[in-house]
């Protein structure tokens, strides 16, 4: 689940741990080199050294190396992939990864014998400090640390928000689903938004406003037929691809503490999908109040990665985004009707930088920038296509309710 997080400056040469014996610290490679770094205990009495290089994950002890014979994967060519290092002194596991600090991305792990149990247990929780200028040479050996969590990565995060009011033992005790109360403060501030049951596509005053949208989509001439046709090559500037497009109506202005507006109804016709994309650091709520749509999750935006888990939601159904966590996605509407989701976005409270931007793959593997903008905003657009729907012809097969 989502954790606290220390962020480290440039100029740091060490960090202490927020406790000691456990955490998760997050770099990016800098250079060719090595990466390297070791946590101390204080005093540097107790070492556990940290070698990333392209072979493997290279960890030692002052008694010796801790082996992963599994572990066949590195550091990768691209320099701008995360990697991270999980220290977990209670249940006396190592892990790290590339990408998102998660179970599904680890490429080692290492678990303390048991027959030495109560020595491990002292040894890794007298670890206090994490070192990056291990040799006193230069800052970082071959990487930038970015931040460091305070909890250890244990367990697999489900991408479904569940409410407390209908939050039951059994999926505590499964971890099928993200309680709320345990996302940080910023989505729990967007959750309640836009959770609520009035929160609603149809309503009083225009009960057949999804089946209008249909009917805008499937309509040459219609306003949602004509903007998808312009959009064509929003993502593929060499090959217009009608598919890879989708529609964003945004609900009020940007404040300057979002990428772009912070509340966005998207439209995802039938067949039409995104292109792989992260979301600038910020953290988010996704409801889908219309229809269904299926989710890919990448662990770092490139063309050589798979994805790591593939789900599908449905009308009412909520998914997060934090600033470590289900950053990189592929959304698909792979239902045989229009999906309308409701996306609302705000930075961390302790992000100083407000990236503005929401880096996608274009058709060649290339990582561009795409700038959050909006097609129309709510209250014109719901006009538009109640006007749409108002004079559609008597013969139309989107017959009224």
């Amino acid at each position: 689940m989502p954790t606290k997080s220390l962020k480290i400056t440039v100029k740091d040469k060490s960090t202490k741990l927020p406790i000691k014996g456990q955490g998760v610290i997050l770099f990016n490679r800098t250079s060719t080199t090595n990466a390297k770094f070791a946590f101390f205990s204080s005093g540097r009495t107790n070492k556990l050294s940290v070698e990333f290089s392209e072979s493997g994950i290279h960890v030692s002890t002052n008694n010796g190396p801790l082996i992963d014979s599994t572990n066949t994967k590195g550091l990768v060519v691209d320099l701008t992939v995360p990697y991270w290092f999980s220290l977990d002194s209670q249940n006396q596991i190592l892990l790290s990864g590339i990408g998102e600090p998660r179970m599904e991305t680890v490429i080692y792990s290492y678990r303390f014998p048991t027959a030495l149990h109560t020595s491990n247990r002292e040894f890794l929780e007298s670890l206090s400090h994490v070192v990056y200028d291990c040799d006193n040479t230069h800052l970082s050996n071959g990487f930038t640390p970015l931040k460091i969590l305070r909890d250890p990565i244990t367990d697999s995060v489900p991408l479904t928000l569940k409410d407390m009011a209908t939050l039951t033992m059994d999926d505590v005790a499964s971890g099928s689903c993200m309680p709320v109360a345990n996302l940080p403060a910023t989505s729990q501030k967007l959750y309640n938004c836009i959770a609520g049951p009035k929160f609603s596509l149809d309503s009083p005053e225009f009960p057949e406003f999804y089946k209008a949208i249909e009917y805008s989509i499937a309509t040459p001439g219609c306003w949602c037929y004509e903007t998808l046709k312009k959009k064509a090559t929003e993502f593929s500037k060499d090959r217009p691809n009608i598919l890879e497009t989708y529609l964003r109506i945004t609900l009020g202005q940007n404040n300057g503490e979002s990428p772009g507006v912070p509340y966005v109804m998207e439209i995802w016709p039938a067949a039409h999908y995104s292109p792989v994309h992260s979301h600038a650091g910020a953290e988010a709520v996704i409801r889908v109040l219309e229809g269904g749509i299926h989710v890919d999750l990448y662990p770092y935006l490139s063309k050589d990665v798979v994805p790591f888990v593939r789900a599908d939601f449905v009308k009412g159904d909520i998914m997060w985004i934090s600033p470590t966590l289900n950053q990189t996605h592929q959304l698909k509407n792979t239902t045989g009707s229009a999906c309308i989701t409701i996306q609302c976005y705000m930075y961390d409270e302790t992000d100083d930088k407000h990236y503005d931007y929401f880096d996608y793959l274009d058709e060649k593997g290339v990582v561009q920038q795409y700038e959050p903008d909006s097609d129309m905003d709510f209250v014109a657009f719901k006009e538009l296509i109640f006007e749409e729907w108002s004079v559609k012809p008597r013969w139309c097969c989107f017959k009224r309710h």
